[in-house]
């Protein structure tokens, strides 16, 4: 059996940042394995800008990120293995991998689980009428138009207004297509507001909030769709049912976090994201199992991957060294707060900089982020506006961190700021 220092499953944004910041600390025992034929993940079928703005200072389109990665670990002679898949692991760190070669198993020091997130199906939204073609996902629909060229259909109804939908409305329409409306289930949108702005507005595409389709009809191809108000517990009325030409309905309801093969060494995942648990070194609750990108919770954007891909790099590099030990203490939120990551603050060992980042259960103006640990206010940070629809981070220095070592309680609330 095969031994190494660092296994990386992954050959995405995460697990190539990850890989590109290790070989930069001196960890040269490494290897990635990506179950594709090619690097670079996702980013490769986002052609729209609006990438790298941390990362590489300029704004770069998907593959262009994802290119710049790539030529990165290529220069730095990073070892990756594509077409092989990790299809079992154990909390001893030893790693069943299959790929045209055959079968192998791989023991390593320490793991970073990088695999990403794959796309909600229309079937986890059972919204009953026939099955005809022009029904797609949004990220099949922007390997067929952004990919392969292809038009998907004329007249187009989208479910679902996170992110990639939204600007898929946008590149549907460059492409000639008629948008003739976003449909969503939440009463505001689970995209980003600058999306909105640039993808909705400018093309003046109408966003139905409180929505969902109720009926989808057609025979051979789709020949429209009833939408309709939802109530308050997400069930549609069919007295406020309203029917809509179309003959291409494209869904855009949300990633799952891939955590197969994480769940096969019996870690456990967050019931709210889907992704792993993770203390605040990236670590899971298996000592020397790491995780970063959208396989812990959804990114908005790729240039918090690769942020999070190298403190996984630090941490990574403080574990193989002896200096990594395990005391974790839970991290609690108020109703307010969907989910926080990290679920744990680690009390031991080496303690750095430390990134609170949730999601809000609804939208709040003018309120403050407030970080206890037990009783005491020890951080506080005010916003604007929160969101559901976007990721929020609170950052908290290391010099206030280390009063965490002694704290058995931490929580993060929102309150409301008095103008």
């Amino acid at each position: 059996m095969r031994k190494i220092d660092v296994l990386i499953i992954g050959g995405g944004p995460a697990g190539l940042s990850a890989a590109i910041r290790l070989k930069a600390l001196g960890i040269n025992d490494l290897l990635v394995v990506e179950q594709n034929n090619f690097l670079g993940g996702i980013l490769n079928q986002c052609i729209h800008n609006g990438f790298g703005l941390h990362t590489f200072k300029e704004e770069l389109t998907g593959p262009e990120y994802a290119h710049r990665l790539i030529e990165q670990a290529k220069a730095l002679k990073i070892p990756m293995l594509l077409e092989t898949t990790a299809t079992q692991m154990n909390k001893a760190k030893i790693v069943r991998l299959v790929s045209p070669a055959g079968v192998v198993e791989l023991e390593a020091k320490a793991i970073i689980l990088g695999m990403g997130s794959r796309e909600r199906p229309r079937g986890a939204i059972n919204i009953p009428g026939t099955r005809p073609a022009g029904v797609f996902s949004a990220g099949s629909a922007q390997d067929l138009v952004n990919l392969q060229g292809h038009k998907i259909g004329n007249r187009v109804v989208i479910v679902g207004s996170g992110d990639i939908g939204l600007i898929m409305a946008r590149r549907l329409t460059f492409e000639g297509c008629e948008v003739l409306a976003v449909v969503e289930k939440m009463p505001h949108s689970s995209g980003l507001r600058r999306n909105i702005v640039q993808c909705l507005d400018d093309f003046e595409i109408p966003l139905h909030l409180s929505h969902t389709v109720s009926r989808i009809f057609g025979d051979d191809r789709v020949s429209g769709v009833n939408i309709a108000q939802v109530d308050e517990d997400g069930q549609p009325k069919l007295a406020t049912e309203k029917f809509i030409e179309c003959d291409t309905i494209l869904f855009s309801v949300g990633l799952i976090p891939e955590t197969k093969l994480a769940q096969s060494a019996s870690i456990k995942h967050d019931q709210v994201t889907g992704g792993v648990i993770v203390d605040s070194n990236l670590e899971t609750e298996t000592s020397g199992i790491f995780a970063c990108g959208n396989v812990l919770h959804i990114h908005d954007l790729v240039d918090n991957v690769t942020r999070e891909a190298d403190e996984v790099a630090l941490n990574v590099k403080d574990y193989l060294a002896g200096l990594r030990q395990k005391q974790p203490l839970a991290v609690e939120f108020d109703a307010q707060i969907r989910y926080v990551v990290p679920h744990f603050v680690n009390q031991a060992g080496t303690i750095r900089d430390t990134q609170f980042k949730f999601r809000a259960t609804n939208v709040y103006q003018n309120a403050r982020v407030e970080i206890y640990f037990d009783d005491q206010l020890v951080h506080q940070r005010r916003f604007k506006i929160i969101t559901p629809g976007e990721l929020e981070v609170v950052t908290v220095k290391a010099e206030i961190m280390e009063q965490a070592r002694s704290a058995k309680k931490i929580t993060l609330k929102i309150k409301a700021v008095e103008k």
